[in-house]
């Protein structure tokens, strides 16, 4: 005859068992846990959306400094960075003209870096940064946009920069054009030997029908 010792043994290890694998049934057992407020969790990181579309190449200060230029900012302006980095556009922006940033990034990375960043700047207050897929994000309260992405993926973002923004918001790219659609401004920035490209549009009050698809 088995004896109640016996008996209880294998209760016990089924109830070892459930806990280790976070079961949520419960048995005739009674086990005890540590209070709620006992229990510590590690933080989680937000995984990516997907893989990025380009390798991350950090904008040199300069160039940074005159894409800010020829966007010609105001204290009104709302900007939004796609594909922010390590948020250098978004912070500089803040800080040379009291406006607020956004820096929008699908590498949950990069979001880290730039809230540190921002932190250690001091801009918090006026800069965010968002992990979000720039293709299936909202920025239409932006009044100025940057850029540095690669030539097909400024054509396929145009038509939904056109669509969103107000007439009159300013885009800026770093190195890459908007095929069809001709800039109004160029400038070039030699940094170290290597020549940079900016090129600035302005959204127009009618689009043309050709800028209005990926082409």
């Amino acid at each position: 005859m088995m004896t109640s010792l016996q008996r209880a043994l294998p209760l016990l290890a089924l109830s070892a068992i459930c806990i280790g694998a976070g079961c949520s049934r419960t048995s005739n057992v009674t086990v005890e846990t540590a209070p709620a407020d006992a229990q510590v969790s590690a933080p989680q990181k937000s995984p990516a959306l997907r893989s990025p579309d380009v390798v991350y190449v950090p904008t040199p200060p300069e160039v940074v400094e005159k894409m800010l230029e020829m966007a010609n900012i105001n204290s009104n302006d709302v900007l939004y960075d796609l594909g922010s980095g390590d948020g250098r556009i978004p912070i500089a922006a803040t800080q040379k003209f009291g406006i607020r940033a956004t820096g929008i990034d699908i590498n949950p990375q990069r979001i880290e870096e730039a809230n540190a960043n921002a932190q250690k700047e001091g801009v918090t207050d006026r800069v965010r940064f968002l992990n979000q897929d720039l293709f299936q994000s909202d920025f239409s309260d932006a009044t100025v946009v940057t850029l540095y992405l690669l030539p097909q993926l400024n054509v396929k973002l145009r038509p939904q920069l056109l669509s969103q923004l107000k007439p009159g918001s300013r885009i800026v790219s770093h190195d890459f054009d908007m095929g069809e659609w001709k800039p109004e401004k160029t400038a070039q920035v030699d940094v170290n030997g290597r020549t940079h490209n900016i090129y600035l549009w302005t959204v127009p009050k009618n689009v043309p029908a050709n800028l209005r698809s990926p082409g």
